[in-house]
């Protein structure tokens, strides 16, 4: 931790705020920590300018559509969205749209949604089918992709059956994710990630199982909604009721590159049970926690109460453990404090944010919303823990919201719906602001920031592929 009293004597990207380190916190952690969370990377990106023209042309859509969308490896849904053959989901990008399906021998596969005679879509939203069945016509291929049946066929003799299977891009499942790629030579996802998985995959994510899943249309470029989410510099003036408990400033910021060509990730480690800086002196513990209890467990205020002496983060977390396992009936006897309280969030470029704690258990993803760069879908899931031996439930429908409706129409996500929608009222803005600002480019702060550094390098080297 340093104390900066002159900045100017600090090398660029090495200042710090005052307060508790997160490496200082997890020290004192009640469990064993998993080893990733003991790791530190931080590398000084530079401080030039963003242009800012990237969040706002339809040029720079298209480059990314061509070089971005249809080249990389993206999460498209869950596996327990996609249980038993026959079951399917759509995923839209751009003008990219995916049939995710599970065929009859329990492969999942992904074809391009669209029929081969005249072009209409086969499918839109999720559902379950025995084949594939274009609704204009009636060109139907069977849940392996083969061309099965062609209404009026004797006036089709130049169509051979071969040539007219369903498209595929490449798919494949990590964690519990299934993942698409439309480039058929792209490398395989297990390149792609990387050390993702030697990070992840203590926390076992594949054996948790979506139980929420909310999506909305927001006003703003995909990338300006992504990166409201991968820094807590705007805690303080975004959300302030959070600083008696969120040591915002103290937040870890870890990037990890690579040397093979490939796009790195990144992490933020937030914690929590810890007033922040920005409040001057630290509260009273049982202050700390019934502040966080407020938004995280209500009921337990005036029944949980810091020992003299003890530990804020220890009791917090001992209280929100025995919820948890309450109800969920995993066991998280053995899960450390940081895994129960605070926000542990990676990002795999280019356009996926899982969340690696258990008590904030997210996943973020962000998309262009057609070829509209002034619109983006932000999808919101939250995977929970489930008892061993306990098959997964499938996963319930998306729960879209509406032009009109805000976070709040999604009481599923509980206390933390005023929390997005204070982030919501800013994407709009941004985006408009960034029309009207003279300023070419935006810029970003040495360490609090670097996470969006790295993601526009990544960004920059796959657009120059």
């Amino acid at each position: 931790m340093t104390d900066i009293q002159n900045p100017a004597e600090i090398a660029p990207g090495e200042a710090r705020s005052a307060g508790p380190t997160v490496q200082s916190l997890l020290a004192a952690d009640s469990r064993e920590v998993p080893p990733p969370l003991l790791s530190e990377s931080y590398e000084y990106l530079g401080s030039e300018d963003i242009d800012k023209d990237r969040y706002l042309s339809h040029d720079f859509h298209r480059r990314e559509v061509e070089k971005v969308w249809k080249k990389t490896w993206q999460m498209a849904c869950r596996e327990e969205d996609i249980p038993e053959p026959g079951d399917y989901i759509v995923y839209d990008i751009a003008d990219i749209s995916l049939i995710v399906v599970r065929t009859e021998d329990r492969e999942i596969k992904a074809y391009h949604n669209a029929c081969l005679h005249r072009g209409t879509r086969l499918c839109d939203d999720t559902g379950t089918a025995t084949q594939l069945r274009c609704p204009f016509h009636g060109f139907t291929w069977s849940l392996n992709g083969a061309l099965k049946d062609v209404p009026g066929r004797w006036d089709f003799p130049h169509v051979a059956d071969p040539e007219f299977a369903l498209p595929e891009a490449l798919t494949g499942v990590w964690a519990g994710y299934v993942f698409v790629n439309p480039d058929r030579d792209a490398v395989s996802l297990a390149t792609y990630l990387g050390e993702v998985d030697k990070h992840l995959s203590h926390y076992k994510l594949e054996n948790r199982f979506k139980a929420v899943h909310v999506a909305k249309v927001v006003d703003c470029n995909w990338k300006v909604a992504l990166e409201a989410f991968i820094e807590s510099y705007h805690v303080i003036a975004t959300h302030p009721q959070l600083l008696d408990y969120l040591g915002d400033s103290n937040t870890q910021y870890d990037i990890y590159t690579r040397d093979d060509g490939l796009p790195g990730f990144n992490r933020m480690i937030t914690p929590q049970a810890t007033s922040s800086p920005n409040l001057g002196e630290q509260l009273d513990p049982q202050d700390v926690l019934e502040a966080m209890f407020r938004d995280f467990y209500p009921e337990g205020i005036g029944s949980v109460h810091v020992p003299e002496g003890g530990s804020v983060r220890a009791t917090v977390a001992a209280a929100l453990r025995d919820r948890l396992a309450q109800a969920t009936g995993a066991d998280l006897s053995g899960t450390s404090d940081s895994e129960i309280v605070d926000a542990i969030e990676y990002f795999v470029f280019p356009n996926f944010v899982p969340w690696a704690g258990v008590g904030a258990p997210l996943t973020y993803r962000f998309r262009p919303y057609g070829n509209d760069p002034d619109r983006c879908v932000f999808d919101i899931m939250m995977l929970y823990p489930l008892p061993a031996g306990v098959p997964k439930p499938k996963a319930g429908p998306i729960h879209w919201l509406g032009p009109d409706e805000d976070f709040s129409a999604a009481p599923e996500l509980n206390g933390l719906a005023p929390v997005f929608n204070q982030d919501l009222s800013n994407l709009p803005k941004v985006q408009r602001g960034l029309k009207a600002m003279t300023k070419p480019g935006v810029t970003l702060a040495n360490y609090q920031e670097v996470r969006i550094r790295q993601f526009h390098r990544d960004l920059d080297a796959q657009l120059g592929s």
